[in-house]
């Protein structure tokens, strides 16, 4: 009797998704599901009808009890990995795709999902395999092209990949991820109106890439000109199943052309609107963050500084781009890999990764040889990158957080400070779309927590590391007086004197992080007090202000 009224119940449910109507067929699915609480298909389409609603957490449980219920139920798996993959679970959503292309090899977009997923945590290789197995999976349809593309764009192999890409969209024009990765490479090499077609069309193939607005937004400031564009943005908040992270993307988005067109009060909203969202994705623990710090700073003292280099890497190649972000590495890279004998490695996320392994290696006289390896496979990731080049940079900010092992693993590195007023970045921050995996506050007290801990911490790194190692870059000073700036720069960095260094901005390397249009202007100075229109909508974010008039009373105290 059960089954067929489990029968008559999917009967039902079916109905009412193929009527596009998922969060009408959770009831009956879930009856039956009660009815045959062993039955791995029916839990599997109780978690796709939640995960098609919106309810992701109740998405993860019900697939969580397919795959208990049939280990080797590889849709199960695929669809709890995207169902991780919006929760913010990124290791969570890797594990559960890595199973699903187990049971499934042929499952081109579980490769797909897989590698841009490792993308973000900065696995390049294992992304171009992902990506290679999903192209291979896929053939010559337009998802195995999709593929191909992306394992070029991974390779640096852009112009194969544009290639790929005008091909796909020419035979498929309303595909509409091939426009949108179309329109992000041509951002990178700076064609932004073409990149921004590319973008509109994506989003009028498929409304809910409304997120697309963020990359078309940021291609250049919108003026006057740009007639509706605000009104379409704001309208696409309305679009129906809207996910939580293109929501956030288009709140910012709405924000950006806000301050373009003067409107600051409208652009605050949007902003703090992107931050709820975000939170919603995942939390910040403040309370935790300052004890990492607390735990840096006493680990990393002057005397195991002076101790352990001895063991380092005299190698000089790596060049540790660190600070906030928004505080000016972008530009600072563009400055150094203009030099002939220099190259960009871009946000590498090698020393966040090898974080806790060495903090494990205290124990049992374990550091030096972990150190000895680390700084053997760091320079193999350099070398791989620019095999010939003298020095090669790494952008990541938050390397902030290792510039003591990284000191200790290379005593003749580069690091180079980033700063920039701290009511500025905090503002530009919060403006800034974040991959959700990212635990880094966007906005509010927790912003302002975090700021202060970075402070702390990079004052403690201030008196431990030498003078010459440790390079500070005031972004206000840089656009305020370029040359001598540079310099100093290119001279901390042991190169001798190149002329293009002062000309970042006919650097022709792909630029990969928000600051795509600004890398592509010369230096401007627009962008120093960006925060004072803000003041009236600043909150938490204000104190920021009076920190910075105390650490500069200290410094100059200290001088």
């Amino acid at each position: 009797m059960s089954t067929e009224q489990s029968a008559r119940l999917l009967a039902i449910a079916g109905e009412l998704l193929k009527a596009g109507r998922p969060a009408d067929a959770i009831a009956p699915l879930r009856e039956a599901a009660r009815l045959e609480p062993s039955n791995a298909v029916i839990l599997h389409d109780l978690g796709l009808a939640y995960l098609e609603a919106g309810r992701v957490s109740e998405a993860i449980e019900a697939l969580q009890e397919a795959v208990a219920s049939d280990p080797h139920y590889g849709d199960s798996y695929f669809r709890l990995g995207i169902a991780f993959e919006k929760a913010a679970d990124v290791a969570g959503a890797i594990a559960a795709y890595d199973r699903a292309t187990e049971l499934l090899p042929g499952l081109s977009e579980a490769w797909f999902r897989a590698g841009a997923l490792v993308y973000t945590l900065g696995h390049r290789d294992e992304a171009i395999g992902c990506f290679r197995r999903a192209a291979a999976a896929g053939g010559n349809t337009g998802f195995g092209r999709l593929a191909k593309a992306r394992a070029l764009l991974t390779e640096d192999r852009n112009q194969e990949a544009e290639k790929v890409l005008r091909k796909t969209v020419a035979l498929d024009p309303g595909n509409a991820i091939a426009h949108d990765l179309l329109g992000n490479l041509l951002a990178e090499f700076g064609q932004f109106e073409e990149a921004r077609e590319c973008f509109e069309r994506a989003i009028a193939v498929a409304p809910l890439l409304a997120g697309s607005y963020y990359d078309l937004a940021r291609c250049r400031p919108l003026t006057s000109a740009d007639d509706g564009l605000l009104e379409r943005m704001q309208a696409a908040l309305e679009t129906p199943g809207l996910e939580a992270a293109q929501r956030a993307r288009l709140h910012l988005a709405i924000g950006k052309a806000a301050e373009d067109l003067g409107d600051y009060a409208l652009a605050m909203l949007h902003f703090d609107s992107a931050d709820e969202v975000r939170r919603s994705l995942g939390t910040f623990d403040a309370q935790s963050f300052s004890c990492e710090i607390d735990s840096l700073i006493a680990r990393g003292t002057s005397e195991w500084i002076a101790a352990a280099r001895e063991f380092g890497s005299p190698d000089a190649k790596p060049v540790l781009i660190i600070g906030m972000p928004r505080s000016g590495t972008t530009l600072v890279e563009q400055i150094v890999s203009m030099h002939p004998e220099a190259r960009a490695g871009g946000e590498l996320n090698f020393w966040p990764e090898r974080a806790a392994a060495w903090r494990r290696s205290g124990a049992n006289g374990g550091e030096q040889p972990f150190i000895a390896k680390a700084a053997a496979d760091y320079l193999g990731v350099l070398r791989k990158i620019a095999p010939k080049a003298t020095r090669v940079t790494d952008k990541m900010p938050f390397n902030f957080l290792w510039a003591g092992l990284i000191h200790v693993a290379f005593p003749r590195a580069t690091i180079i400070h980033c700063r920039r007023s701290a009511l500025d970045t905090a503002l530009s921050i919060h403006q800034t779309h974040f991959h959700p995996s990212l635990r880094f506050p966007t906005g509010g007290a927790d912003l302002v927590a975090y700021f202060r801990d970075y402070r702390r911490l990079v004052d403690h790194w201030r008196s431990v590391l030498p003078a010459e190692r440790f390079i500070e870059v005031d972004y206000e000073e840089l656009t305020h007086a370029p040359a001598p700036v540079i310099r100093r720069i290119i001279t901390g960095c042991g190169l001798a004197w190149h002329e293009a260094c002062l000309r970042p901005e006919c650097n022709p390397r792909a630029v990969r992080t928000p600051s795509k249009w600004q890398a592509r202007q010369p230096i401007y100075r627009t962008s120093v007090a960006r925060s004072r229109p803000y003041g009236p909508w600043l909150g938490a974010l204000s104190v920021l202000a009076d920190d910075e008039r105390q650490a500069t009373i200290r410094e100059l105290n200290n001088t």
